[in-house]
């Protein structure tokens, strides 16, 4: 008997980082294992006609992984189509655009409307834990959007034991409701030949040390914070500079006036855009990474730095220290102080470096696409049952 399965593609078609590029892997590995009796169906935001997707060519690569996936393409921009769905809440059910299916699966926040079961993936909950670091807009949407979508889910899943209990906490969502599915990272976050990776150096200019972090400029990722502990640190010993990749987000205007406040505008450089298939090279090609998020409800940089062997400094709050273990050095993001002295430590102290190299790989490891693609798959199996 055949399985239809319909998911909901939005994020994968146009994000790059984070929500994006956990779908974009999830559903890879998800039509990877699937058995042959499944079928599948991808909806999407796909912007004004004329309109060219970020992530077409892994639209794609996912149909010719799976012959046979339907592709339905709804011509709205992605704001276009939440305002349709969850502000107006117009009761216009996806199935009437994607045809008759078993499960719904949206893996990012809400579930479009639907009579079928649906499954939801709460990535954090960031916009009720750390409200000022959110833009108003969004968090007012996903403070009204995200419980109906959690009461009407037959499945939740959750990207981490953190998030897990935050939605017991703030929801009052019994564990029992909420499976983990970890992220992991793709096999090309791995220790690289040394000649291999200096082609990158040369494209982005970068020295021969670095430290480095990366995530989108907001001020959830902290980073006033770090430069003034970066700078503390250079006062006691000689720092290597400190490269930022990551688009500008929200409330970026601090994070970018910060480096001169502090003295250090000539050791700090900001790339806004790095090519995804460079990554892999550049935390090969970085002395350390640093990561001190005041939240995260995984944090997938981190454990592509581990993945890459690069030694990796992380904050101790929310997800964090599930995802890395004993891999990588935790501090308190608040402490500027204690993460200028981690700081030096990270960069000078050999024998932590030699250590976190190893440990690193081992870490990242434990984490797998395949296993998130099994639980994921289980759970499609158990709502086609329980609804027959």
């Amino acid at each position: 008997m055949s399985v239809r399965i319909a998911i909901d593609y939005t994020a994968g078609a146009w994000q790059g980082a984070g929500i994006g590029r956990y779908t974009r892997e999830l559903i890879r590995a998800v039509f990877q294992s699937a058995p042959a009796e499944y079928a599948f169906v991808l909806f999407y935001a796909a912007g004004w006609p004329g309109t060219t997707l970020p992530y077409q060519q892994e639209i794609s690569a996912l149909c010719a992984l799976r012959p046979g996936t339907k592709i339905c393409p709804i011509p709205l921009p992605e704001r276009r189509l939440t305002q349709f769905w969850h502000r107006l809440r117009i009761p216009f059910r996806v199935e009437w655009i994607t045809g008759t299916f078993d499960v719904l699966h949206a893996p990012d926040f809400v579930i479009a409307p639907t009579a079928k079961p649906g499954i939801v993936t709460i990535h954090d909950l960031s916009y009720l834990v750390h409200p000022e670091c959110a833009v108003p807009g969004v968090a007012r949407y996903l403070r009204y959007a995200v419980p109906p979508s959690l009461a009407r889910a037959q499945a939740i899943f959750a990207d981490s034991i953190a998030t897990q209990r935050d939605l017991q906490t703030h929801y009052a969502i019994s564990p029992t409701r909420v499976e983990v599915v970890y992220a992991a990272v793709s096999p090309r976050f791995r220790p690289l030949d040394p000649h291999v990776i200096e082609l990158i150096r040369t494209k982005y200019a970068l020295p021969p040390q670095f430290i480095l972090s990366g995530g989108t400029l907001e001020p959830r990722k902290n980073y006033v914070r770090l430069f003034e502990a970066y700078a503390q640190a250079k006062n006691q010993y000689a720092m290597p500079p400190l490269v930022v990749f990551g688009r500008r987000g929200w409330l970026y205007e601090d994070i970018l006036s910060a480096p001169a406040r502090f003295g250090i505008a000539d050791s700090v450089r900001f790339i806004d855009y790095l090519d995804d298939i460079d990554l892999p090279a550049v935390y090969n090609l970085a002395w350390a990474f640093v990561y001190p998020s005041l939240y995260e409800g995984f944090g997938l940089p981190p454990l592509e730095a581990l993945a890459c062997g690069t030694p990796t400094l992380v904050s101790n709050v929310s997800s964090l220290p599930e995802v890395v273990g004993t891999a990588a050095l935790l501090v308190d993001p608040t402490d500027v102080a204690t993460l200028a002295t981690e700081l030096i430590r990270l960069v000078s102290d050999d024998d932590t470096r030699a250590a976190l190299r190893i440990a690193g790989p081992v870490q990242a490891q434990s984490f797998s696409w395949v296993t998130a693609a099994q639980s994921v798959l289980r759970q499609y199996a158990q709502l086609t049952q329980r609804n027959k």
